[in-house]
């Protein structure tokens, strides 16, 4: 009787002797790697295979005794031991296709980045495409004079210079410096996609002498951009953002900037500038501050709705300051398209800010956009540090920009060559 009931103890005894030699034969890489994980953190997938090893183990001993009937078990044991021989080859096979692969990830992942790039882009056409509908007509009122419906004009950089009536000399004194006239303005547009027009729109009397007036400097020029708006210093919030659609309506470009008339421009370092954020997106470029908020009425740049920045003597978030800045064409879309609900402050850089604070937008601080007029510029560009614009802060432009435009753009111009000897695609690809 003794020696009949060793027997199912000396196989049980075999048997488990049997599946840890299997264990170790067949699942070296999670006893190897626990062995060196001690006192790391173990992966998930090691933990989950020595979980179902346990379990494993535990019904195996618990089938052994609760029933010593060597016939029932050895079976049982045996097909345990196989299932182990097969986890241990899946595990085999698994690291071995991943060590096969390693090299290729990298070659995944930038295919991975390049299709993204190439979705953004398809969606950045449609929501234009999308705005170009939308901005034809507002409220049954054309927005821009004379829109039509034909396709959109491919450019780099759409420039708008806002002016108004009063201000003939600050624009004949822009002509006279930094922008090209007649056909060098149109080979610009042709040759290097920048396009530069004044932007107004018509007085509170159409068809008045002031509108007249326009037309005939705009039938000598052509760089007029107009539009249905009434102008007034007060409604600068409506007319940027009318100025955006308009923009958006007719030109497929790049990028689309604000700039004052009373700002010295250098158009090659601004492209140059500009080509470096060409592969983002959505980009918002100018030089930011965060000025008080001005709740006393009757001061300049007071704000009427001062209450909503929170207690008196707080600031503004940040935002690009009004004298020159620019947006990617995402944001422009964006404004287009959303434009009969975006609120207007009473200072148009602050309700801009303010359009795209709670967008993911990246902020571009670029204190080239805002150098001072000689000697600062001056100093700068001597030393190879060209500037965007230049501007006197104390003015919120060129202090008497009709007699001083041509002196700032001695100093401080780039050369009339510069903007021509710009590679847009070499300085595209490079960024990118």
């Amino acid at each position: 009787m003794k020696a009949t009931s060793d027997k199912p103890a000396q196989l049980e005894k075999k048997s488990f002797v049997g599946l840890r030699q299997s264990v170790t034969t067949l699942w070296p890489c999670h006893i190897e790697e626990t062995k060196k994980m001690r006192g790391k953190h173990v992966p998930g997938k090691a933990v989950v295979l020595l979980c179902i090893a346990s379990f494993l183990a535990g019904s195996i001993f618990t089938s052994r005794t609760w029933s010593h009937s060597p016939e029932n078990g050895t079976p049982v044991l045996l097909n345990k031991v196989e299932k182990v021989v097969q986890v241990g080859q899946d595990c085999d096979h698994k690291r071995q296709l991943v060590e096969g692969k390693s090299g290729d990830i990298m070659g995944e992942v930038t295919k991975t980045h390049q299709a993204i790039q190439s979705l953004d882009k398809t969606i950045s056409t449609l929501e234009m495409e999308l705005a170009v509908a939308r901005t034809s007509r507002t409220n049954g009122i054309p927005i821009l004079e004379g829109a039509s419906n034909n396709s959109l004009k491919k450019a780099f950089i759409v420039i708008g210079i806002n002016t108004a009536f009063s201000s003939k000399k600050r624009r004949e004194s822009i002509r006279e410096t930094w922008l090209p006239t007649g056909a060098k303005l149109k080979k610009l547009e042709e040759e290097k996609g920048i396009v530069i027009r004044f932007v107004i729109g018509h007085s509170a009397t159409p068809g008045g002498i002031l509108d007249r007036s326009i037309d005939e400097e705009n039938d000598e020029h052509n760089d007029f951009l107009r539009l249905q708006h009434i102008e007034g210093y007060h409604e600068l919030s409506t007319k940027t953002r009318l100025y955006f659609s308009a923009a958006v309506s007719i030109w497929d470009a790049d990028f689309y900037m604000k700039v004052d008339d009373d700002v010295h421009v250098n158009l090659g370092m601004l492209a140059s500038t500009l080509v470096k954020y060409k592969a983002k997106p959505r980009v918002y470029i100018g030089c930011m501050k965060s000025g008080p908020v001005l709740s006393q009425k009757g001061v300049k740049y007071h704000e009427p709705e001062f209450w909503k920045f929170g207690e008196e003597g707080n600031k503004y978030f940040r935002h690009a300051t009004g004298q020159i800045y620019a947006i990617s064409k995402d944001l422009a879309a964006y404004i287009s398209i959303n434009s009969p609900i975006l609120h207007r402050y009473a200072n148009e850089d602050v309700s801009l800010g303010a359009w795209l604070i709670g967008l993911e937008v990246e902020h571009v601080d670029d204190r080239s956009m805002c150098c001072g007029t000689p000697p600062d510029c001056e100093w700068k560009t001597q030393a190879g540090n060209v500037c965007v614009a230049a501007f006197d802060w104390a003015c919120s432009g060129i202090c008497k920009s009709v007699e001083r435009m041509k002196a700032v753009h001695n100093a401080c111009g780039e050369g009339d060559e510069a903007v021509w000897n710009v590679d847009l695609e070499s300085n595209s690809k490079a960024s990118q």
